[in-house]
């Protein structure tokens, strides 16, 4: 600022940068980065967003380019990128126009699964166009067989949902109503579907406004340059890091529980990492071929699990932008559960992408020991309930629950707190029972559940739900859990985490244990209680110290 108030426009020369300056815009880039996920976590209105943080927010580019992302979910981030691809492959950058708002969610059009929507806007600064907004938003229903969208008994996509290839919501401000109508007619409850939608676009005028703000401080083309440079230099970090790791392939397995059709039926998945002269290429052949059922990977899963896990493995201080993720190739066999044919089933790939993001890093564990963790409880547990109060008015509400993080060498797993690829958060009980006539009855940490170790892996946790009222016993449910049969290994001599357990009590006191995945019904009276699986120990048990193992019985984790 001058004495008089002005504000200086600073002038950065393509060829020199003041680095002090390069570093004020890396973190302003971040700061919007971070003011988009806020916005968009706060403007929401279904609990799966405000409670359960479900979205992210991320910026790019003007060719596609990771240029800043929230503190959100690894999944979505890494995402996004195909997603914003496959935008700009239908609608190029130079046909685009201040106002516009592009969305998305088909999986074999660039999404992930159906109940995620990308919503992108171009941002212009000095009438033309210098960046790209992105967010992404689970929602909490986009229709399909099952309210909530995630029924794990789908044998095709078109059983879970309305599909959106990219298409143009909005051209110079103005919005489709006719697309509009047609979303609201195919989601069960349109009125929080819209709201998210827009608070989606809300995060993205927020980006709008802040870069213009800065391209106006620093200069539309000088700021458009500083882009290349920080991509440039987190790509060079991360080469650097990457030839510090001893070259060579490294191999791990890993098996999903089943896919919620063949339940008896373990899904491989096998991953060999090779790390080359500053490069690093994941290769999933071995893995099982594409499932009936839903627990199907589209590619952009398997490229979030890689980012994920190269940044884990990297420096934490190497900025996070589409420059870290250039060493990165993957080979994913055609008609695998890591690259499914159309129109396989695909809505339960969380469980899918975080066993990848697991085996990665299980195979890297050995090249990187004091960077990777033994492997943790391997899910995001998502269950869905839907139906009809007794006034008649309908709902749906969902909940996320953890399990137990694993044991790193020299320290303890967390206790209940969603790992990896996965950032979100157990819901609070007054959530639930607001939204939905369902009573929490029970929560708390199960003992002995994390696995032993020199460091003991982190507890999984125990909730219950009371069934309240429901017209005529059709309240639907739909329970998408992983680790009922294939805990959570040790690591370095340490012990597995306690496997996952879940079971409906029914009014009448019969029990109906949960294999992994089901789609029910429930009644008034009904009990449905969840286990969530420990995360594996680290080292072996009888290297624990002393005082350890006493602070372990005073706190109740034995």
């Amino acid at each position: 600022m001058t004495a008089t108030g002005a504000t200086h426009r600073i002038d950065l020369a393509a060829e020199r940068f003041d680095p002090v300056t390069l570093e004020v815009i890396r973190h302003r880039l971040d700061k919007i980065a971070e003011e988009m996920q806020a916005t968009l976590l706060k403007s929401s209105c279904s609990p799966i967003v405000k409670e359960g943080l479900d979205a992210s927010a991320s910026l790019f580019t003007l060719d596609g380019t990771t240029l800043a992302q929230a503190c959100a979910i690894a999944i979505h981030l890494g995402t996004l990128i195909p997603a914003v691809g496959a935008i700009r492959a239908k609608f190029p950058v130079e046909q685009m126009r201040e106002g516009d708002v592009y969305i998305l969610n088909d999986p074999y059009c660039g999404g992930t699964h159906l109940p995620d929507f990308a919503v992108v806007m171009p941002v212009f600064a000095g009438g033309r166009p210098i960046a790209l907004a992105a967010t992404m938003t689970h929602h909490q229903d986009v229709g399909g067989k099952t309210a909530g969208s995630v029924p794990t008994d789908s044998t095709e996509i078109f059983q879970e949902g309305i599909r959106i290839p990219p298409v143009a919501w909005a051209r110079a401000g103005v919005f489709d109503d006719t697309l509009t109508a047609v979303l609201r007619q195919n989601v069960r409850i349109p009125d929080i579907f819209m709201g998210d939608l827009h608070a989606q676009i809300a995060a993205c005028k927020i980006a709008a406004i802040r870069l213009r703000e800065a391209a106006e401080k620093f200069g539309d083309n000088a700021l458009l340059t500083s882009f290349s440079v920080l991509l440039d230099r987190a790509e060079a970090m991360t080469r650097d890091a990457l030839r510090k790791l001893a070259p060579g392939t490294y191999r791990a397995v890993d098996f999903l529980d089943n896919d919620g059709i063949d339940l008896d039926r373990r899904i491989r998945i096998e991953v060999a990492a090779t790390i080359a002269d500053g490069t690093i290429h994941f290769d999933l052949t071995g893995s099982s071929p594409q499932v009936k059922g839903p627990i199907n990977c589209v590619p952009s899963g398997s490229l979030a699990a890689a980012c994920f896990a190269v940044r884990a493995v990297t420096d934490p201080a190497i900025p996070s932008n589409g420059g870290c993720f250039r060493p990165i190739t993957l080979t994913l066999p055609e008609g695998s559960i890591v690259n499914p044919r159309e129109p396989a089933p695909v809505n339960a790939r969380t469980a899918t992408i975080k066993r990848i993001t697991n085996t990665m890093l299980k195979a890297l564990s050995g090249v990187a020991p004091d960077r990777v963790p033994a492997p943790n409880s391997g899910e995001l547990l998502v269950m869905a309930w839907g139906g009809q109060r007794r006034d008649g008015t309908s709902f749906v509400t969902g909940e996320l629950l953890a399990g137990g993080a694993g044991a790193g060498n020299g320290f303890d797993g967390v206790d209940a707190i969603e790992t990896d690829a996965t950032n979100c958060m157990n819901l609070p009980v007054e959530a639930m029972e607001l939204d939905a006539p369902i009573r929490v009855t029970r929560w708390q940490l199960v003992a002995g559940s994390g696995g032993d170790g020199t460091f003991r892996g982190g507890r999984g946790q125990l909730k219950e739900y009371e069934i309240l009222e429901d017209v005529a016993g059709t309240m639907s449910y739909s329970h998408r859990g992983e680790r009922h049969f294939i805990a959570a290994d040790g690591l370095a001599g340490g012990k597995p985490g306690a496997l996952a357990r879940s079971w409906i009590t029914r009014a009448d006191g019969t029990e109906e244990v949960i294999p992994s995945k089901i789609v029910t019904r429930l009644a008034p009276g009904d009990h449905v209680v969840i286990t969530t699986a420990g995360g594996g120990g680290y080292g072996p048990p009888d290297a624990r110290a002393v005082d350890a193992v006493g602070r372990d019985r005073a706190d109740g984790k034995v």
